[in-house]
C-alpha cells in the first residue's frame, strides 16, 4: 500500500526502470517493431511520472513550504534533460542505429539513477514531512492523472 509520497513515487521509479530494461533488451535483439512499441510504453511511463510530480506533487510541496526555486526547480530541469535524450533515442530507433542508441541509453541510465536517488533520499522525504495530512489527497490526485 502506497501511503507516503516516498513509497508511491519510488515504486513508480522501479516500474519505469523495469520498462527501461525491457527497452534495452528489445533494442539488443533488433526487433525494431517491438522496439517501437516498448519505447512508446517507456516514454509514456516516464512522461506520466514527470507529470505526477510536476503537475501534482511539486506544486503541493511548493505551496506548503514556499520553496519554489530549490529542489523542485532542479528536478524539473533534470526531467527536461531526460526528455531531450528520449527524443534523441526515438530518432535512433527510427534509424535503427543501435550503437548510438546504447550510447544515449547509458547516459540516460546514469541521469535516471542520480535523479531518482536525489528524489528518493531527499525530496520525497521532505514532501512526506511537509504534506502531512494532505499526503493521501496528493497521492490520489497523482493516481487520477491521465496518461498523455
Amino acid at each position: 500500500m502506497s501511503n507516503t509520497v516516498s513509497s508511491f513515487l519510488t515504486q513508480d521509479h522501479r516500474d519505469c526502470d523495469d520498462r527501461f530494461a525491457a527497452l534495452e533488451n528489445s533494442v539488443a535483439s533488433e526487433n525494431w517493431i517491438e522496439v517501437e512499441k516498448v519505447f512508446a510504453s517507456f516514454f509514456s511511463d516516464m512522461q506520466h511520472h514527470f507529470d505526477m510530480e510536476e503537475k501534482v506533487m511539486f506544486p503541493a510541496f511548493e505551496s506548503k513550504t514556499g520553496m519554489t526555486g530549490g529542489p523542485t526547480q532542479m528536478m524539473r530541469m533534470e526531467h527536461q534533460q531526460m526528455l531531450q535524450i528520449l527524443g534523441q533515442m526515438k530518432c535512433d530507433i527510427e534509424k535503427k542505429d543501435k550503437e548510438h542508441f546504447f550510447g544515449l541509453s547509458e547516459t540516460l541510465m546514469m541521469l535516471m539513477q542520480q535523479h531518482n536517488m536525489k528524489e528518493e533520499q531527499m525530496l520525497y522525504r521532505m514532501a512526506d514531512q511537509h504534506l502531512g495530512a494532505d499526503t493521501s489527497l496528493v497521492i490520489s490526485q497523482m493516481k487520477e492523472l491521465e496518461r498523455a
